[in-house]
């Protein structure tokens, strides 16, 4: 694994989701079916090894700027806001879950597991392929496009690493946001053989 915010919403919101087809051509974005996406990743890891990875996450990270143009553009039609700035913060873990849903990306759930770190998980999400098995998570792609379209986002640097994945037979995709350095220091944790809830907790004691 490489490195590569959002709060749970609060109460129950209810807001017109867009209807009719996703404007992607307007920003540069391909409706592409997600087996492209697996048949990418198990091409590259046979013809490429350990180098796929870091491949697919830079491709991920020249995607992000499409994508946010995109939400951008389903803000408009879903919310009314004309900019991604100009949405109320408390409105956001919302949008960002009826976005990725509607794009064909997949169901999220988001949550605070430390004060620098955030999760966000999915059960279906589109880039994992249960079928093809791996010993390590494989979401790649997703790791460098949340990575881009997360610190266009906030406006910084944001660092994405996936901790759980369907690939590898998990129930769940699980990438944890946060600034650079506090994921390479969970990450550095990790590497000594510490588990990420564990690590986690590690870094928050040191905080």
């Amino acid at each position: 694994m490489k490195p590569n915010s959002c709060a749970g919403s609060e109460g129950d919101r209810s807001f017109p989701t867009m209807t009719g087809p996703a404007p992607l051509s307007e920003h540069q974005c391909l409706g592409l079916g997600s087996r492209a996406l697996h048949q990418l990743r198990a091409s590259l890891e046979r013809d490429g090894g350990i180098q796929a990875a870091s491949t697919l996450q830079e491709a991920g990270v020249a995607g992000g700027e499409g994508l946010f143009s995109a939400f951008a553009g389903w803000l408009q039609t879903a919310y009314g806001v004309m900019q991604p700035g100009d949405l109320d913060a408390s409105y956001l873990p919302d949008a960002l879950r009826g976005f990725f849903s509607d794009f064909g990306w997949g169901n999220i759930a988001i949550s605070d597991l430390s004060p620098a770190v955030m999760a966000l998980d999915s059960e279906d999400w589109a880039e994992a392929s249960p079928d093809q098995g791996s010993q390590y998570p494989s979401c790649h792609f997703t790791s460098g496009l949340l990575a881009d379209f997360l610190g266009r986002l906030g406006q910084g640097s944001v660092a994405v690493m996936e901790v759980e994945c369907r690939t590898r037979g998990d129930a769940r995709c699980r990438f944890l946001v946060g600034a650079p350095e506090s994921l390479s220091s969970l990450y550095d944790r990790m590497a000594r053989g510490l588990g990420y809830v564990e690590a986690l907790g590690k870094q928050t004691s040191a905080s």
